[in-house]
């Protein structure tokens, strides 16, 4: 297996924000066309926004919490070699989780269901970095 292969992960989630940033536009414009906003009121507060707006705008900056401590993960994996195939499959379940809690969040917005996949995905990094503490230590 090569060790790269954990970055396969991280380029699906930059894919999942990016998707997003395009849901965004849409949501946006949708919302210009229909004359549902004060622009001059949007363009200082996010809650002039209709709710479908704000909800993708929020799931957006949540991509840059949790997220930012997996791509810390999958970096140090790759940079120790630690890469192997359970990092590789806790990677790809977090990704599907956030991709699974964006559906959530930009949709029906569900607290519960978005708040299990939260904590879930939580869980995940948790192992991940017990996985990765682990294969580093027993390198030495």
């Amino acid at each position: 297996m090569k060790e790269v292969t954990i970055l396969y992960p991280v380029l699906a989630h930059i894919v999942l924000v990016l998707g997003l940033y395009i849901l965004l536009g849409l949501r946006k414009s949708s919302a210009v066309k229909s004359k549902s906003i004060d622009l001059k009121k949007s363009s200082l507060d996010n809650r002039a926004w209709p709710s479908s707006v704000v909800q993708v705008s929020n799931n957006i900056a949540s991509q840059f919490e949790l997220p930012m401590l997996f791509y810390a993960l999958c970096f140090i994996t790759l940079l120790t070699g630690a890469s192997n195939i359970l990092a590789i499959s806790l990677a790809w379940s977090y990704v599907a989780l956030r991709y699974f809690h964006s559906y959530i969040h930009a949709g029906s917005n569900f607290v519960p269901y978005r708040f299990r996949a939260f904590v879930v995905s939580l869980l995940i990094i948790i192992v991940l970095l017990v996985q990765v503490t682990v294969q580093m230590a027993s390198q030495f």
